[in-house]
């Protein structure tokens, strides 16, 4: 008797499996998730779902998933966490976030056994009686890293604003103030003030643009309408490598040879191997 394997390649073969389900489903929530694969789920945080780890680490598991809905050909807004490849699940599982903690030690989860987590991104937009469905790994949105997108906006903000004023500041202050505002729990946490009858806590909202829509059919046309996809970083042969062995184990010889593999070129961070089926 095999082993059961949990990983993100797993969880592209239930979705591919029920394909036709997820296409039609009128909400993502009511999708036959087989929660076996979860150490944890929720809604109205990031993740919505975090993938079991395995202990043997062959394929490791323990992705993060995120899942987005739209009536159109364009990604869904990223409220409050911005995308991101990566993630270290440290950062999910302390504080206030212990729900997470607590969910992930209930089903007997390693969690510290992968500290770095790799994030996916499930899609499904609709347009004109068609439908694509990405399960699209973060590297495809994260082409700066965080703290720098987030520096960099800050500092075009701050130039903005010296620019209004009479007063200059020194070097050393400006290179000060952003490196306290390039971390986003600068932002994320809510802040009380003496007397106010009402809590403050300012949101990063998140928006794709074209070059990241990978519904633009223009961009990228080796995808077609009414298909299914995974799409994951191709950026050197022994991680493709890598990566295509733990497709094999989680698909069928014959599943498998049903996909159609395509690459994609992101204008910004290199090529994406993709698998691609017919819904």
């Amino acid at each position: 008797m095999s082993r059961k394997m949990y990983s993100i390649y797993h969880f592209f073969a239930q979705l591919y499996r029920n394909r036709k389900v997820l296409e039609f489903v009128d909400k993502l929530d009511d999708f036959p998730w087989d929660r076996e694969l979860f150490s944890y789920e929720g809604r109205g945080r990031f993740p919505d779902f975090a993938i079991r780890v395995n202990p043997a680490g062959d394929p490791p598991g323990g992705e993060l998933v995120e899942v987005k809905d739209s009536k159109s050909y364009r990604v869904s807004s990223f409220n409050s966490t911005i995308p991101t490849g990566t993630k270290q699940i440290a950062e999910l599982t302390s504080g206030k976030r212990s729900i997470i903690r607590e969910q992930m030690e209930a089903a007997g989860d390693h969690i510290h056994s992968l500290p770095l987590r790799e994030v996916y991104y499930l899609l499904r937009g609709k347009s004109k009686g068609s439908c694509k469905i990405f399960l699209v790994h973060g590297n495809f949105f994260e082409t700066v890293k965080v703290e720098e997108l987030i520096q960099q906006a800050f500092g075009q903000v701050l130039e903005e604003r010296l620019g209004q004023e009479d007063e200059a500041i020194t070097p050393e202050l400006y290179a000060l103030l952003l490196r306290i505002f390039s971390r986003q729990d600068s932002f994320s946490k809510v802040r009380h003030v003496a007397k106010a009858s009402v809590k403050l806590r300012f949101r990063i909202m998140t928006e794709v643009k074209k070059e990241g829509n990978i519904f633009n059919s223009k961009l990228y046309p080796q995808i077609a309408d009414n298909t299914i996809n995974l799409v994951i970083p191709q950026h050197s042969d022994a991680d493709i490598a890598r990566r295509k062995r733990h497709l094999r184990q989680a698909l069928a010889k014959a599943e498998l040879a049903q996909g159609t593999e395509f690459t994609i070129t992101h204008p910004f961070n290199g090529d994406f191997f993709g698998l691609s089926y017919s819904l």
